[in-house]
């Protein structure tokens, strides 16, 4: 059969588009040329496989993804396979971050019928919408045990025309399980510290000894995990999980991982070592992470845990900060066709830049080799302290020190010249709510104005381009809004304005967070039970409305609404905010027992909930020299588990009613319902604070 008798276009035509070409989404404008017909996810396409009675053939990818480019070269811009494609299927691209509904309820279908999972994800659906195989990523011929996507594709369309009953039945049956996996455990665990040192023990358990993290290779930066322990640690003083955040943050920025020169985390590790990444560079890592590096600070005061919170965030402002004040979504992986080419170095190349006799120090410092350690080139990292490089020279750690600054300095100015990684520029609100929490509690505990100003653009951003009568949009590229915004996009967004609040107390954040989660209660509260669904009640009909509990690359939609609500209680004093977040935290709380790893932001939630909270009012003016003083006291220790508004007293927050005394700022701290006397210097401020800092007075 000829291209003439399946009339089909001439793809091999130049300039040949098809129907993704009108869309925003990097990943989708990237299959744009394909000679497959790809549709974007719609009416159109979904309206095509009914009436033709097709299978649908459902790619999910995301930009920055290595296998789903591989994937595209070797099979979607094959003129013979893409053939094939357009013969026997309805072809949908659909760009993970823009649309995580379908992602999920598609990765559903897949963990079920192959027992793993991954992105690129390919999916065969009936015109049902209901998945009957799956897979990720296929080659184009057959190797290493898998089947040639040529094959699967001429499998899957033969069975669907010759088995097609056994075909309806078996994608209703992985339907029905899909939606399965949403529902409510019938356990009885209950909210308590008890569940709270259990969930501990079992994350501690599957801590690496020798590299730090948790479990082997491939090997995810833990952000949330360590949060969560250095929760556990400040609750009980036990030494333990201390040890576990200062082994795994220092290897992490230590390792290949952690991009030593622009600063910045790729997104996960393929060895336990930390040392070779996968090379792209995701938004929400670096938000995710940056906050733990800010809490190790606070915690432990080591300057090191500083400087990585520092670069990473320098590194956001300067690579992934639009003009408008979002921030994009990621880097890819790739640059010149070579996956992480950007970040290697020789020897030879480090001598041209720094001269022979720094070189050689670099060299050992960063662990450059003339054999490399990944395809003959080097990944920079620091397997060895600068005193043991200085021991070995014969030089002091001053000298080193310098050396290193100035070289630093001289190969990222190198490396500035080189061909860059693919940027995604789309800014997605959720992942916008996470990195905008980070700056704006990095201004407050630094005292830092450049991150604020940083954090309050983002929010005037999203104010005003993602929000359209009310409702917020999931996604902008090139002046277009887009998408309806999900339940992660609200919460935060959400979250991350109250931290934008306690960084400069302009009330209108507080506004703006409520308003959002009164959406989210109008619009995605399970009525029935607890907790929230992932999809508004006005969203488009899928197979299935999940509820997502569980933490996965980022914190689920649930976890981080329970942690926003119980903070917004406290600040309004408006019960209903914290009855909704218990009605989340007993929905999940059988989960949270049986899978702390996949819980640790809703256990920061409970923790929050079960420690009281202090509610800290600090009446005077924000601006003034006396109340700085006092907000330093407040924001440059670690006490995760707290509110604090600041004004001069006819707030109706916290500070309603109460007044200054004697002219001076005045700081009132409540928590289970009892208040102390009024504050007034930052000596009675911390001296207060560490009498109710220890663990035998935190949790009643």
């Amino acid at each position: 059969m000829d291209r003439g008798e399946l009339n089909l276009p001439d793809m091999s035509e130049p300039g040949f588009t098809n129907n993704l070409i009108g869309e925003t989404s990097p990943y989708l404008l990237q299959h744009a040329h394909n000679p497959v017909q790809w549709y974007p996810w719609g009416a159109e396409a979904l309206s095509r496989a009914r009436t033709e009675d097709k299978p649908i053939l459902l790619s999910i990818g995301y930009s920055a993804c290595h296998w789903c480019h591989v994937m595209a070269h070797e099979s979607f811009e094959n003129e013979e396979i893409a053939g094939m494609m357009n013969r026997l299927f309805i072809n949908i691209k659909v760009d993970r971050e823009e649309r995580p509904d379908l992602d999920g309820i598609y990765m559903d279908a897949v963990q079920l019928m192959t027992g793993g999972g991954g992105w690129p994800m390919t999916v065969f659906l009936t015109p049902d919408l209901n998945p009957f195989f799956a897979g990720t990523y296929f080659p184009p011929e057959g190797r290493h045990g898998m089947p040639g996507f040529p094959d699967v594709l001429l499998a899957v369309a033969r069975a669907y025309r010759e088995k097609r009953t056994a075909i309806v039945d078996e994608a209703i049956r992985i339907a029905g399980a899909i939606q399965k996996l949403g529902q409510r455990s019938t356990g009885e665990v209950r909210i308590n510290v008890n569940l709270l040192d259990t969930a501990t023990s079992l994350i501690i358990s599957s801590y690496d000894r020798e590299y730090g993290g948790f479990g082997r290779a491939p090997k995810f930066p833990p952000a949330m995990a360590l949060s969560w322990l250095m929760k556990s640690y400040r609750r009980t003083g036990e030494k333990g999980p201390l040890a576990i955040i200062k082994h795994t943050l220092r290897n992490m920025a230590e390792g290949g991982i952690y991009d030593q020169l622009g600063g910045g985390f790729h997104r996960y590790c393929v060895d336990e070592a930390w040392l070779t990444p996968h090379f792209e560079k995701m938004l929400y890592d670096n938000a995710l992470l940056s906050r733990a590096y800010l809490d190790a600070f606070l915690l432990t005061g080591n300057p090191f845990y500083r400087r990585i919170l520092e670069e990473t965030l320098d590194y956001v402002v300067r690579e992934m900060s639009s003009p408008e004040g979002g921030f994009y979504s990621a880097q890819d992986a790739d640059s010149e066709g070579s996956e992480g080419i950007f970040y290697l170095w020789t020897p030879e190349q480090v001598a041209e830049i720094a001269g022979k006799e720094d070189a050689e120090l670099l060299c050992s410092y960063y662990d450059i080799t003339p054999q490399g350690n990944f395809e003959n080139k080097n990944i920079l990292h620091v397997p060895r302290s600068t005193a043991a490089v200085a021991r070995q020279f014969g030089v002091s750690e001053q000298r080193l020190n310098e050396v290193i600054g100035r070289g630093k300095k001289l190969l990222y100015q190198a490396r500035e010249n080189r061909i860059k990684p693919g940027r995604d520029g789309k800014i997605l609100t959720a992942w916008n709510g996470l990195m905008l929490r980070s700056f704006a509690e990095a201004a407050s505990s630094l005292g830092r104005e450049d991150y604020l100003r940083v954090a309050v653009r983002n929010a005037e951003f999203v104010r005003t381009s993602l929000r359209q009568k009310g409702r917020l949009l999931r996604s902008f590229k090139d002046g277009r809004a887009k998408l309806n915004a999900y339940l992660e996009d609200y919460a935060f967004m959400a979250d991350g304005l109250l931290s934008l609040y306690e960084a400069g107390f302009d009330e209108r954040w507080i506004g703006e967070a409520v308003s959002l989660a009164e959406i989210m209660v109008e619009r995605f509260r399970d009525r029935n039970g607890g907790g929230f669904f992932f999809t508004s009640d006005d969203h488009e009909t899928l197979i299935h409305r999940k509820k997502e509990f569980m933490d996965n690359a980022i914190p689920s939609g649930n976890s981080v609404a329970a942690s926003m609500m119980l903070r917004l209680g406290k600040f309004t004093g408006e019960g209903k905010w914290s009855d909704l977040a218990l009605a989340i935290m007993e929905e999940h709380a059988e989960s949270m027992a049986r899978y702390p790893s996949a819980s640790t932001h809703m256990l920061s939630a409970a923790d929050f909930y079960l420690s009281g909270a202090k509610e800290i009012a600090l009446v005077g003016d924000p601006r003034a020299e006396d109340t700085l003083k006092m907000l330093a006291v407040l924001f440059r220790r670690y006490l995760p588990n707290k509110v604090v508004a600041c004004g001069k007293g006819d707030s109706p927050l916290l500070l309603k009613s109460r007044r200054q005394l004697q002219g001076r700022a005045t700081a009132y701290i409540c928590e289970n319902f009892k208040c102390t006397l009024p504050l007034t210097s930052p000596e009675e401020l911390s001296s207060e604070l560490e009498k109710r800092g220890s663990p035998s007075t935190l949790y009643p």
